[in-house]
């Protein structure tokens, strides 16, 4: 927790808990790294935007739609007895994040994580109505005036316009966005949709117009625990101290092999350019999201003075010090393995799984009924879904219990893909066939048109034998 102390007029200490925010003006830089993080941007945002307006098999490419209980993934259809594929994907995508730190870092955080990639947006915007670093700095001092509430006004006016547009877009993987947008447009979406769609812009808009850097430092648990991923053989972004030292300004006819002066220019663009607002020079702090934008800015110089690149850059504490970096290494080989086990049991599972499924649920209304032929009667209400992609018709059979015989009054089980079908029948066993109150049976549902079944166990239930 930070805290800053001032001394009162009586002699006093008064401590404050929290340091007032500074505002971070991060400079724009050009290199490897900054056209790495623009193509991450593009790519995922335009993948967020642009899917949910894609049509496949007659639906929406990726609709998380809850009413229904499936969820659409492009040709896959995920129902309520296949939650075990969401379970394991959440485990890859943990897997994947210790995987990659282990092995390179915050790469996550610098490329990827959303509120990374939208801050990068809403920067973009920032600069192009407010100008550079200098530009915006000198506009927060002037006074309040014109030029500078337009300016204002028409930044904060974009920010709204792209986080509402934001939760349109998210609300629309679970509401149909063709449906949804002139519903919201005509203003007749329902009070929900309403809702989450200005929360999630809210969000947005709070969290990458405003926040910032606090979310990394302050909220975000990542930044806390990454250090349990880390070793000594992990990619890291750092100074090259011993290169560096002693830093200070120079001449350009400087002699820089003479030892007296590092290479280090003690510009601060990479303090500059950094969007949490840290000096990398100070060493590895939990604040870095390894957005490597420090590299590209302390290259710029390197390259402008003629001393050669990598002052700054991505390296392995081991690799500072002149020890052999070991890529290898047990935590590695286990996420790894763990990796690869539970992404092919889900491929597995995925191409393997039965496309129709059978839930058999019994009349709890009354234990069994005796006919007036003198028949055991049990009724039970068969749940079909297909989960395949064509029309099916299905036939109802017994296994496991002698003499049984099947009644239903639905005479074509036609069951049309996403549709779950209840079937009620009858039931009935004479009661020599009993040999005790409760007996096994299972049903067995088969396709006419195709080579598929299913099948589920139930129980009968009956008088006492005497």
């Amino acid at each position: 927790m930070n805290s800053e102390s001032a001394q009162t007029p009586t002699g006093g200490i008064d401590q404050h808990l929290f340091v007032k925010r500074q505002r971070i003006y991060p400079r724009e830089v050009h290199g490897l790294f900054a056209w790495l993080r623009t193509a991450a941007v593009l790519v995922l945002l335009g993948a967020f935007y642009g899917i949910p307006w894609i049509r496949w098999d007659n639906h929406q490419a990726i609709l998380f739609d809850l009413p229904a209980r499936k969820f659409h993934l492009f040709a896959l259809t995920i129902w309520p007895q296949d939650f075990i594929y969401l379970a394991a994907l959440l485990i890859i995508a943990a897997l994947s994040l210790f995987f990659f730190t282990a092995l390179a870092g915050r790469l996550w955080c610098g490329y990827a994580c959303p509120q990374t990639v939208w801050t990068e947006v809403f920067i973009w915007i920032e600069r192009r109505i407010e100008g550079g670093r200098n530009r915006q700095i000198k506009l927060d001092k002037m006074p309040w005036q014109a030029r500078k509430i337009g300016l204002k006004s028409l930044k904060h006016a974009v920010w709204i316009l792209f986080s509402l547009w934001t939760g349109l877009t998210f609300v629309g993987y679970f509401t149909p966005i063709l449906e949804l947008a002139p519903k919201l447009v005509s203003l007749s979406a329902g009070p929900w949709e309403t809702f989450w769609v200005f929360f999630y812009g809210f969000a947005t808009y709070g969290n990458a117009g405003w926040m910032r850097e606090q979310v990394c430092i302050y909220m975000c648990p990542y930044a806390r625990f990454q250090s349990a991923m880390f070793d000594r053989n992990t990619l890291i972004i750092s100074y090259d101290e011993a290169r560096g030292e002693p830093r200070g300004a120079r001449s350009h006819n400087s002699d820089r092999s003479s030892g007296d002066i590092g290479d280090c220019v003690d510009c601060t663009l990479c303090v500059q350019a950094c969007p949490t607002g840290i000096d990398i020079r100070d060493g590895l702090q939990y604040q870095c999201i390894g957005c490597a934008a420090c590299i590209d800015a302390c290259n710029g110089v390197m390259q402008k003075i003629g001393y050669p690149e990598g002052l700054v850059r991505y390296t392995t504490e081991n690799a500072l010090i002149g020890e052999k970096t070991r890529v290898l290494r047990p935590r590695v080989v286990l996420y790894a393995g763990l990796l690869a086990v539970f992404s092919a049991a889900v491929i597995w599972g995925i191409a393997t799984r039965d496309p129709i499924s059978l839930d058999v649920i019994r009349d709890r209304n009354a234990l069994y009924r005796e006919t007036a032929d003198g028949l055991i009667e049990n009724v039970y209400t068969l749940k079909i879904l297909n989960k395949g992609g064509g029309y099916n018709r299905f036939s109802v059979s017994l296994r496991g219990l002698d003499g049984a015989s099947i009644f239903s009054d639905d005479r074509d089980i036609t069951v049309t893909p996403g549709e779950v079908r209840n079937v009620v029948v009858r039931v009935r066993v004479d009661p020599v066939h009993l040999a005790q109150r409760s007996s096994e049976l299972t049903f067995v549902v088969e396709s006419l048109d195709r080579q598929l079944n299913a099948s589920e166990a139930a129980r009968f239930l009956g008088p006492a034998t005497p």
